[in-house]
């Protein structure tokens, strides 16, 4: 069973420095992804939550903590990411 992702934000960089993208997905757990910069070299953390509110209170921390205009995108097509 692949992970469900639920939405998506990006700052609306493009610059491998400045990028930002953050992703919420649900398996059987909540799953939050933050990125710094490009999907080559960028920095990746990971948490794990037991509910969707406790995950959505760390996107809405990662988001506000940037400061930049970030927006919601929809997942992919099929609405799941690779595990």
């Amino acid at each position: 069973m692949g992970k469900e992702q639920v939405t998506r934000w990006w700052n609306g960089a493009w610059g491998r420095l400045t990028r930002r993208d953050v992703w919420l997905a649900r398996e059987i757990r909540w799953h939050v992804v933050a990125r710094a910069g490009d999907s080559e070299t960028g920095k990746v953390l990971r948490w794990e939550f037991d509910t969707e509110e406790e995950a959505r209170n760390m996107v809405k921390r990662l988001v506000q903590a940037d400061g930049g205009q970030w927006r919601e995108m929809s997942g992919d097509a099929s609405g799941k990411t690779s595990a």
